[in-house]
């Protein structure tokens, strides 16, 4: 099996950087995340090895890479018995098993109903523990061919990446009553995030295209928060790496997954250019009502749905669903067709397959 492409005319950097400003390019910019089983099963439809991804974005057309510095410090965290930590964050995940494989699940919550004192002594990493220069010689070796970003969508992630630490009842909690252990903990992990990204630019601020921001901020019907709480709260953190970013002259898009259109005027007075993940199922989240309240102010990554035809229905469902995602978003302006989260494991890989066919077949301007 394999992709059939019309022919290109820019790079995929320019195509990236026209798209963030909202300027005419060939065809739309692509994106990719999936699970592990549906992402081998897509490398081996296609005849590619599952640990080359260089060769599977090239084949699905993937315009940008990511760029980060790998930690070389010693580890922070202690791994209890049949347990994995993340290093960097000190969460801790169980292995679940399930029919098509199985997932790392979040986990004991080291930080659930803590003490101040528990607050104040847990690790959290030294920006000075990172191979910047790694990462320099790693925006190097795309020879200027792809657009390239520094952070993610666990960057800083208030409520999310903090809830897979000390629980989701708690982070939300300490958010509302102000807890002066917590929102310290909390503000001194995004800030060493912050001043990694800071090294991060300084090393590598020629090669670079965009800054990648998260903070999961809906539930499937409703805001997680309130407005006036993200504003008093969160907001303040999100800006200090907006201006990070913007003393680059780097656009910034921000995950968030579902129904988040509550918060986008505050990032658009934020300066934040673009948006992804997109749950089209999720209120006032579907791509007309996103391009009619936001089209041309905001770039839009995402709005094909990992819970609807592509899970459920048929390859040709799914490139009807694609083809009418394109319709809409191509002519909002600086579109980024890609999935609403990662390609779940139950997608049939002929329905991925027509998804990124769709892109190249429909998504030329």
């Amino acid at each position: 099996m394999t992709i059939n492409k019309a022919p290109e005319t820019m790079t995929s950097k320019e195509r990236v950087r026209r798209t963030f400003a909202f300027e005419k390019t060939d065809r739309v910019t692509i994106g990719y995340e999936a699970n592990a089983a549906i992402h081998q099963k897509l490398c081996h439809a296609l005849g590619i090895r599952p640990d080359d991804y260089e060769g599977l974005y090239r084949a699905l057309g993937v315009d940008y890479r990511s760029i980060g510095a790998p930690y070389v410090g010693k580890p922070l965290h202690a791994v209890p018995e049949n347990r994995m930590v993340d290093q960097l964050e000190g969460c801790i995940m169980r292995w679940v098993a399930h029919e098509t494989g199985g997932y790392w699940d979040f986990c004991d919550f080291p930080l659930k109903d803590a003490a101040d004192e528990l607050f104040d002594s847990f690790p959290v990493p030294d920006p000075d523990d990172f191979d910047y220069d790694a990462a320099l010689a790693a925006a190097k070796s795309y020879g200027g061919e792809y657009g390239l970003y520094i952070g993610n969508p666990g960057v800083p992630d208030i409520i999310n990446s903090n809830g897979r630490i000390m629980g989701m009842e708690d982070v939300l909690c300490h958010l509302m009553m102000d807890d002066d252990a917590a929102m310290n903990f909390i503000r001194r992990r995004a800030n060493f995030q912050l001043r990694m990204m800071e090294r991060l630019l300084d090393k590598c601020h020629e090669h670079l295209d965009f800054m990648w921001l998260g903070e999961d901020l809906g539930t499937q019907i409703a805001p997680m928060v309130s407005l006036p709480l993200y504003r008093e709260q969160i907001k303040p953190i999100h800006k200090q790496f907006v201006d990070l970013a913007a003393s680059y002259d780097l656009p910034v898009i921000i995950h968030s997954c579902g129904s988040s259109s509550w918060f986008f005027e505050d990032f658009i007075e934020m300066g934040i250019r673009g948006v992804d993940t997109l749950q089209p199922e999720a209120v006032n989240m579907s791509p007309a009502y996103l391009a009619e309240h936001f089209g041309g102010r905001l770039n839009f990554r995402g709005c094909i749905s990992t819970a609807g035809p592509l899970a459920y229905g048929t390859a040709q469902e799914t490139e009807n669903i694609c083809r009418e995602t394109l319709g809409i978003m191509m002519q909002a302006g600086g579109y980024h067709f890609a999935p609403t989260h990662a390609i779940q494991d139950n997608s049939p890989v002929e329905n991925v397959i027509a998804m990124y066919q769709a892109a190249h077949t429909w998504g030329k301007y």
